[in-house]
């Protein structure tokens, strides 16, 4: 798997270097650089999953070639060697970056440069001395390394901060020893050349974990001697090294003899993961506080795509883990509705090509069944690679699209009652016009002493004029339940003696209480009054009244009493705020309580609609209309098959006359 440093398709920098220094440590053990070669390069071929070979034409700069296949350069001691190709991955195009890769490969191509120039040394030294071949083959410059293959392969890795080791476990000698102090910083010192004087340098909380692992090795138990240790630097400093070796000699007894190796001073890249763990951390903790989920995004050119990186809030948002995001992008495609994920995809891809911001709306489904809608937005930019990575942040926008669809709904309701309210405004006074005209001809007509009129006559007479009343009466409710809806019904509050209201409004419903042989009742504080409209407050005791009288039985009752509601505690020096009740009782046939719960609804007459009783189906409506626009309130108590009990509580009347505070 690529680390955070290596470019897509690579594997990381230890795995690299281990190819590398395996290569050295069996050159080392066979003086065979042809075979070192072909084995590295088998071996490379199976970390990165492609092909991989050496041409010998030398290629001037890393190159993507028109197969998809990336040619390396391969130089060493100022020879071109030929060139290092990976070939594409079976069905799928090449997606290696040629500078890039060619940077991250430093380590494997030095080396096999070093192994090739071994071999064209290896192959003069074996012509005539003298002779043209030998003089084709050995080339001054290379004259550097037909000295000692040890110093050949320390110049291929020199550049990789790698050196060779060679010890003799008998004597524990430690040969090419001196390139080791010189990396930690020491001058040579041809005293100092055994295992233990190494062994001085590494920090002590290291020595026995060191020396553990070349006996894991020794014992059979691991094919190589690896470790990475602390040693002391001539500055004082702790640097960090990595070792890998094998033993290449054994005695007859089975004990080893000869181990070679290599060492790699990996303290700047170990201070480079640290910094970046970091950086990981300190934006992890951010993250968390955060409410959406931060991410990078990279869309390789060949179309895969995966999550770099993602903070953890990606699990409440998606369900998914960052983990199986980083891995593949389709663990997070596979949560969007089907009906949105091709928009969702196309809108990535055109912000891919215009390299233009990219901000989406989506539902996803989460493992648990739970639907989320997510905002995403993220700006690109263009990879080396050919890709291109996305710098984002993904949000949970759930409840602001809910309350903004709310919020849309809420204002067509509006418009639409507003519509409504207008319309019926219109036509209740289109109506009333002619309404008016026929309900004073019949009036005329009954008045009229000049001609006697049949009974029959008389009774249609009759039934024309309580019509017309009946629907004056429905436009009138119209016009104030349009006006009260579109806040526009105008008010006169003013203290208002409730015990002559009360008397008025009975008196102009006494002859429809006498009819149904009932008896009307006022009880109660007679020297109360209400902060109210006078007229408006007429119109609820006659509305409640009215429906007192008609849902009663004959020989029943009307009672009305008036009392306080209660007081409130004034506060900062304040007056305190009393209230006035007025309830309308009576017993009549009283409420269910599903009645009860549609009561106030316009057009609703619990079921009356078809029977005898007359109305409008909105009176009730008009009433609460009015009680809350005064300030007060409205509540209903009832008993099936005993009777029904309306109380209005409004504020009271204070003293003087004047408003309440």
């Amino acid at each position: 798997m690529s680390d955070a440093g290596a470019p897509p398709g690579l594997p990381d920098h230890a795995t690299l270097l281990a190819l590398a220094h395996a290569a050295l440590a069996d050159q080392l053990d066979r003086d065979d650089a042809a075979h070192a070669r072909r084995r590295l390069l088998v071996e490379l071929a199976h970390a990165l999953g492609r092909p991989a070979g050496w041409l010998a034409a030398t290629v001037d700069t890393p190159r993507l070639d028109a197969d998809d296949s990336l040619s390396l350069p391969l130089r060493h001691l100022g020879h071109d060697l030929g060139s290092l190709r990976l070939g594409p991955l079976a069905g799928r195009a090449q997606d290696l970056a040629p500078l890039a890769t060619a940077q991250a490969m430093a380590c494997v191509t030095q080396t096999l440069a070093g192994l090739l120039l071994r071999e064209r040394a290896d192959r003069g030294a074996k012509a005539a001395p003298g002779s043209e071949a030998a003089s084709a083959a050995l080339p001054a410059a290379t004259a550097i390394a037909t000295g000692s293959t040890g110093q050949l392969l320390r110049a291929a890795l020199r550049g990789a901060g790698t050196f060779v080791w060679e010890w003799s476990i008998p004597s524990d000698q430690l040969g090419d020893i001196d390139e080791g102090f010189e990396q930690l910083g020491y001058p040579p010192a041809t005293d100092r050349r055994t295992q233990r004087d190494w062994d001085a340098l590494i920090h002590p909380d290291d020595r026995s974990a060191n020396h553990e692992a070349y006996l894991r090795h020794a014992r059979g138990e691991h094919d190589l001697y690896e470790h990475s240790y602390r040693a002391l630097a001539a500055d004082g400093r702790w640097h960090w090294l990595q070792e890998r070796g094998r033993i290449v000699e054994w005695a007859a007894d089975g004990t080893p003899q000869r181990m070679v190796g290599t060492q790699t001073d990996i303290t700047e890249r170990l201070l480079a993961e640290a910094q970046a763990r970091e950086a990981m951390a300190r934006l992890g903790k951010i993250a968390a506080h955060v409410p959406g989920a931060l991410f990078q995004y990279e869309r390789r050119h060949d179309g895969s795509a995966h999550f770099p990186y993602i903070s953890e809030r990606c699990v409440a948002l998606f369900g998914v883990t960052p983990e199986e995001m980083a891995l593949d992008a389709a663990a997070l495609v596979r949560r969007i509705h089907p009906a949105e994920r091709e928009a969702v995809l196309a809108s990535i891809a055109q912000s891919a090509a215009a390299l233009q911001p990219w901000a989406c709306e989506f539902e996803v489904r989460r493992r648990d069944g739970a639907s989320r809608r997510v905002r995403g937005s993220a700006t690109p930019q263009r990879e080396h690679t050919g890709g291109t990575l996305w710098h984002g942040y993904f949000e949970d926008v759930t409840e602001a699209s809910a309350l903004a669809q709310a919020e849309h709904d809420k204002r067509l309701a509006e418009a639409a009652n507003r519509s409504k309210s207008e319309f019926l405004s219109r036509m209740s006074h289109e109506l009333r016009t002619p309404l008016n005209a026929v309900l004073g001809f019949a009036q005329l007509m009954a008045m009229d002493g000049s001609h006697a009129r049949p009974a029959e006559q008389q009774r249609r007479l009759g039934l024309i004029r309580q019509s017309g009343e009946h629907l004056l009466a429905m436009i009138d409710d119209l016009l104030d339940l349009t006006g009260i809806e579109a806040g526009r019904l105008p008010l006169t509050p003013e203290a208002v003696p409730l015990a002559m209201l009360v008397d008025d409004a009975m008196a102009m419903v006494q002859v429809a209480a006498q009819r149904s042989d009932l008896q009307l009742v006022r009880a109660g504080d007679d020297g109360l009054a209400a902060w109210a409209d006078r007229k408006r407050l007429r119109q609820v005791l006659i509305n409640l009244l009215s429906n007192a009288i008609k849902y009663n039985r004959p020989g029943g009752s009307v009672r009305v009493v008036i009392d306080r509601a209660g007081e409130s505690d004034g506060q900062n020096g304040e007056p305190a705020i009393g209230q006035v009740r007025l309830q309308v009782q009576d017993t009549g046939l009283g409420l269910t309580e599903d009645e009860r719960a549609h009561l106030f609804e316009p057009f609703n007459r619990l079921g009356q609609a078809r029977g005898k009783i007359e109305g409008t189906g909105i009176g009730l409506t008009v009433t609460r209309g009015l009680v809350l626009l005064m300030g007060g309130a409205i509540d209903v108590h009832s008993t099936p098959g005993q009777g029904s009990c309306f109380t209005v509580t409004l504020p009271l009347a204070p003293p003087g006359g004047q408003p309440p505070p």
